[in-house]
């Protein structure tokens, strides 16, 4: 039984969001998880952006090129996700190295 119990309080000291551990990253999981995360909201912005670009040009009798949804919603959300991801896993990486220490 005392074995269970110091299992249990060894894991909650150490945070979670989501499922994923607040602390413990290394440098090469920190990237890949920027990078999917990123590719993640430019895919997902894109096809919302397609969708409401097809419901604009079929209903409302308009020709805006589907190619906008990529330049103008997809680029700019991606570009803004990395920058955020690669802040918050950066320091995530960063203070794991410090408390490594």
């Amino acid at each position: 039984m005392s074995n269970r119990v110091d299992s249990a309080n060894a894991g909650s000291g150490s945070g979670s969001f989501l499922g994923f551990p607040l602390e413990g990253f290394g440098l090469f999981t920190s990237l890949l998880l920027t990078v999917a995360s990123g590719f993640l909201a430019f895919f997902l912005v894109t096809a919302l952006s397609i969708f409401a670009l097809l419901i604009w040009n079929q209903g409302m009798r308009h020709s805006v090129n589907y190619a906008n949804s990529y330049l103008y919603a997809g680029f700019p959300v991606a570009v803004a996700v990395w920058t955020v991801a690669l802040i918050v896993f950066g320091s995530l990486w960063i203070r794991a190295k410090i408390n490594m220490k």
